[in-house]
């Protein structure tokens, strides 16, 4: 978070909770794969939050946010879902060979006969394999359903999770450098591996990895279908701005505080879309702090219009209350390039938030703290699908 953008939340934070009344005792956990993350408990006159701070083990601070007040508490094992049998499949430890930048993985065989191989893509930041957010484990949650039902399912941690510390300051970087070098190595083992060489693979991108499926998938002809969850098809840049808002709207007594954030967001947005955006722009005058060239390729990347090109059926599922992806703003996208076809399926979840979780009311980041699961009625749609297409 650049300085600028840490002053506002805080200023923020402090005039919704009120004047900061305690600090408890911090509690520091390991935040693999090299670093470690310092929970501090804030009480305030009206509430309170957590300070949460992620550092290497050198001392570099890697990520700051302000959590809920529940996200202090220490993280609870993992816990599988009910619809996952872990005494059907076995897990295995692998290395993608991608150079300087290869990652770890696990891939899961199922006991029983193959009946499809899974590739699954996480959304959008420094995500482990299982895509852990605070207490919830979504793209683990599917591997072991998807596993446990017969697949074989390959995940991974992202570079910008395993090279978080090398990438910081990289000025080269693009959405395909964050994710198809990997992809394409996951693809290539399960072609190669005994147990899944005759199987068909299926990409299952959640997010941004929804987003960037498509072109994965037009460098990969192997690649059998695409399975989209929440996946964004609204210019990032732009989707950004309008989470902020969102979040702002969300709390009456934010709204004012909130206003310099977006003014700041809407003003680097528009320096992407901007002709002057050039390979020397500096990273600190664009969204999320990445570089010129990351905003350059991903401007002119449409992922509804290439999806279109591809002969290849596709699954789209939805949360109806997601607020990061929309139906509005990202679904319609999908749904207008994608009219017509009868190899593309799509279903809405009216209950359903971007982690595919259920709730009630206009969702939030604070649904994201406690421990859930994806929707069992999500893995059953998507290894109905998988079983009907044409394509095994």
């Amino acid at each position: 978070m650049v300085p600028d953008a840490l002053e506002q939340a805080w200023t923020s934070e402090l005039e919704r909770q009120g004047p900061i009344t305690s600090v408890g005792e911090p509690l520091t956990e390991a935040a693999p794969p090299a670093g470690t993350t310092v929970k501090v408990p804030v009480s305030c006159a009206r509430g309170g939050f957590t300070l949460l701070a992620t550092v290497t083990d050198t001392g570099q601070l890697l990520a700051l946010q302000l959590a809920s007040p529940e996200a202090a508490q220490p993280l609870a094992a993992w816990q599988p879902p009910s619809y996952a049998d872990p005494a059907r499949f076995a897990e295995y430890e692998i290395t993608l060979e991608t150079g300087p930048r290869s990652v770890p993985g696990t891939l899961s065989l199922p006991d029983e006969p193959i009946r499809a191989a899974v590739v699954l893509l996480a959304g959008s930041g420094s995500l482990d394999r299982d895509e852990t957010i605070g207490r919830n484990k979504p793209l683990k949650d599917i591997a072991w359903g998807l596993a446990s039902q017969g697949f074989a399912v390959v995940r991974f941690d992202k570079v910008t999770y395993t090279h978080a510390h090398d990438l910081k300051n990289a000025q080269n970087f693009t959405l395909t450098d964050e994710y198809l070098p990997q992809a394409a190595a996951a693809i290539e083992l399960l072609i190669r591996h005994p147990a899944t060489a005759t199987a068909p693979v299926f990409l299952l991108g959640h997010s941004l990895g929804g987003t960037v499926a498509p072109r994965i998938a037009a460098e990969q002809p192997s690649v059998a279908g695409l399975i989209l969850l929440a996946a964004g098809a609204h210019p990032l840049h732009w989707t950004i701005v309008r989470q902020t808002r969102y979040l702002a709207n969300l709390n009456p007594q934010t709204q004012t505080a909130a206003k310099p954030i977006i003014e700041s967001l809407t003003e680097k947005a528009k320096r992407v879309d901007s002709t002057s955006l050039s390979p020397t722009t500096p990273a600190d005058e664009l969204p999320l702090g990445a570089p010129a060239s990351y905003w350059l390729d991903l401007r002119n990347y449409d992922p509804a219009q290439l999806a279109a090109t591809l002969d290849r059926p596709i699954l789209i599922l939805q949360g109806g209350r997601d607020y990061q992806a929309t139906v509005d703003d990202d679904l319609t996208r999908w749904q207008t390039a994608l009219a017509g076809r009868e190899d593309v399926r799509i279903r809405v979840y009216p209950s359903l938030n971007h982690l595919f979780t259920p709730g009630q009311g206009p969702s939030s980041p604070a649904e994201y703290e406690p421990e859930q699961h994806v929707d069992q009625t999500v893995i059953s749609d998507i290894t109905d699908w998988l079983d009907t297409t044409d394509n095994h």
